[in-house]
């Protein structure tokens, strides 16, 4: 049953929300066309850094399971090397690895419990698949077996890097929006008399002090019979609470169209299911929302119980007792 809530924000306030919508859309697309393209030029430069280094480092992608094993981050770098360019999951597929082993490649590292033979086995597989998919056309020194020249090795750091953004372009614009969105929230709180707090201080989220707040805080929520750590962006401590009430807790939701807000409107849901299960009805949990977040996807959360603040108007956040 659905608690209820001890504050509305905007949840019953239908009357607001296809105005807020297209408020929150314009907002959005105002932050996309203003910053978006700086975003993505800085990190294509990054990604240039990047690839170049690659290619020095693996003696002009002539590269080996050793190279592999000094630079393991290079296989992110390497998929982009191949026409087509290849996917983390087909190359888990082809070269018959485990996710796991590729995931923490990325990382620069490698999965603890692995012996050094069945490490090189899985790099010796990855190789092969890179080495019959390498992009020759883009790379024509390895099948000349001669060195390439200055224009072959700029064309190559060009085309790698594009590739490379093209397919973290996304990532790379949620990253952006959400150090936006926390920057817009913890504005707003210093600006109310709160004082931010690093999350490597907070031993636990029931802890904190009043008047405090902290980003990417692990909450600790029962899922059947196991513990997990529920990753929540903003934690606020509110001013004036008592010691032993719960802090608020803030998902922030960014979303450049309608389509994939309402094909996630669950998610949301379930979390507050699970925060509720472990904590109780008195656990407090908002939405921090911009972009495209239609009727659709606000009916849903409200039927759940669950209140959101619009990022177009911050000091919504008094409704919730901040």
């Amino acid at each position: 049953m659905t608690r209820k809530a001890k504050f509305i924000i905007n949840r019953r306030n239908t009357e607001l929300w296809k105005e807020d919508t297209v408020e929150s859309v314009s907002l959005y697309n105002d932050w996309f066309l203003n910053f978006a393209p700086t975003t993505y030029t800085n990190e294509r430069k990054r990604a240039m850094e990047q690839v170049g280094l690659a290619i020095r480092l693996t003696d002009n992608l002539q590269f080996t399971s050793m190279h592999l094993k000094e630079h393991p981050e290079f296989i992110t770098i390497l998929r982009m090397a191949t026409t087509p360019p290849i996917a983390r999951d087909r190359l888990i597929g082809l070269s018959e690895v485990k996710p796991s082993f590729v995931r923490a490649m990325e990382e620069g590292r490698f999965p603890q419990r692995l012996s050094e033979q069945e490490k090189e086995a899985c790099l010796n597989r990855i190789v092969k698949v890179l080495e019959k998919l390498l992009d020759l056309e883009l790379f024509p020194w390895i099948q000349n077996a001669g060195t390439p020249t200055v224009e072959e090795l700029k064309m190559a750091e060009c085309i790698m890097a594009d590739r490379l953004c093209g397919s973290l372009s996304d990532p790379i614009i949620r990253n952006e929006q959400e150090k936006r969105q926390l920057k817009v929230i913890g504005d707003f709180l210093v600006s109310e008399g709160y004082t931010y707090v690093d999350p490597k201080d907070v031993g636990s989220f029931l802890d904190m002090q009043q008047g405090t707040f902290t980003y990417h805080l692990n909450v600790p929520v029962e899922m059947s019979r196991f513990g997990v750590k529920m990753p929540i962006d903003v934690v606020i401590k509110r001013l004036g609470c008592s010691q032993e009430s719960l802090p608020l807790l803030v998902e922030c939701k960014s979303a450049g169209d309608f389509t994939n807000t309402n094909k996630r409107r669950k998610e949301e849901a379930q979390k507050m299911g699970q925060l509720k299960s472990t904590y109780g009805n008195d656990v407090d949990f908002v939405l921090f929302l911009c972009g495209y977040f239609d009727g659709g996807y606000l009916g849903y959360e409200a039927a759940e119980g669950i209140d959101w603040v619009w990022e177009h108007r911050v000091a919504d956040f008094k409704k919730a007792g901040v």
